[in-house]
């Protein structure tokens, strides 16, 4: 993988250093090490340069950032792979059930990670995988992996700051009240890695706002926005309040009509890391979900 940034210096940078300005740009220290270590990484008027090098109004910097190696023991595998949006610096997928994030024991083969990989391999491009906001194995929906280091070290610095929005949607047992806020702490069960319960002594501080869109054949269909991000919150939540998501195994074992979570990450709304271009991706609700509001005889 090899990306170019090209900037010209205004005069609100003249007698920076070039460190200086990449610094303003968020390049990390990490980067900058990258940069420093490949061959004509760092340019300032197509001449070879070094870091504490100062620039003047004009002055052409090029950026060029080169990636050769693959991600280490992830297996490229032919599995769907539904790319909503692709450019030079990220990639949007709607990913489907039963397919975890990342291989892990177990799961050495059957991952995004693998179908990515494989997306890339039949390109004949190297590829870091780096996956920005993380799904359960079994909702569905969108999520961002960056393509490479720098796009990964700016989206990963908008999770933090809360600049990636995300809307879901869940199928939630009973007839949800039309809208409100979650306000729960949550924290880990005493003698599990995985599941997590509302502990008012214990829990992280966890919010989640919520909106019904339709109630039928006893059950809801739910928009969630979350203002924090704790493991699990949108299952434990719903469960707290009495309206737990079918066909979750740890919260509501229910599979009369689905075989796993009903919730799906619905919307991604974020201004794009390097263009600044403001964009919005929508993916449609699984058939799956969809059964639970069919019409019935």
């Amino acid at each position: 993988m090899k990306r170019t940034f090209s900037y010209t210096i205004s005069e609100d940078f003249n007698s920076y250093s070039l460190l200086q300005f990449l610094k303003t740009k968020k390049y990390s220290s990490q980067i900058i090490t990258h940069l420093k270590r490949t061959e004509n990484g760092l340019l300032i008027n197509s001449v070879w340069a070094r870091i504490h090098d100062i620039l003047h109004t004009n002055d052409i910097v090029t950026i060029q950032l080169v990636e050769n190696d693959s991600s280490e023991n992830i297996v490229p595998t032919n599995l769907p792979l539904d790319v909503v949006y692709e450019d030079e610096d990220i990639l949007v997928i709607n990913k489907d059930s039963n397919r975890p994030i990342h291989p892990s024991q177990g799961n050495y083969d059957n991952t995004l990670a693998n179908a990515v990989a494989y997306y890339y391999q039949q390109r004949g491009e190297a590829f870091t995988y780096r996956c920005i906001n993380r799904l359960d194995r079994d909702t569905t929906g969108l999520l961002i992996i960056a393509k490479h280091m720098y796009s990964a070290s700016l989206l990963s610095e908008m999770v933090q700051t809360r600049e990636i929005h995300r809307e879901y949607l869940a199928v939630a047992s009973g007839n949800v009240p039309s809208s409100g806020t979650i306000i729960a702490p949550i924290a880990r069960v005493d003698g599990s890695t995985i599941e997590r319960h509302v502990d008012e002594k214990n829990g992280e501080y966890a919010c989640t706002h919520y909106k019904t869109l339709v109630s039928k054949n006893g059950y809801s269909l739910v928009s969630l926005k979350l203002e924090t991000g704790r493991t699990h919150q949108i299952r434990v939540h719903m469960k707290h309040i009495g309206h737990p998501l079918p066909g979750d195994f740890l919260y509501n074992p229910d599979y009369s009509i689905i075989q796993r979570q009903a919730l799906h990450s619905h919307k991604l709304r974020f201004i794009h890391p390097i263009t600044g271009e403001a964009l919005e991706f929508v993916a449609d609700l699984p058939d799956d979900m969809k059964h639970f509001f069919l019409t019935k005889n």
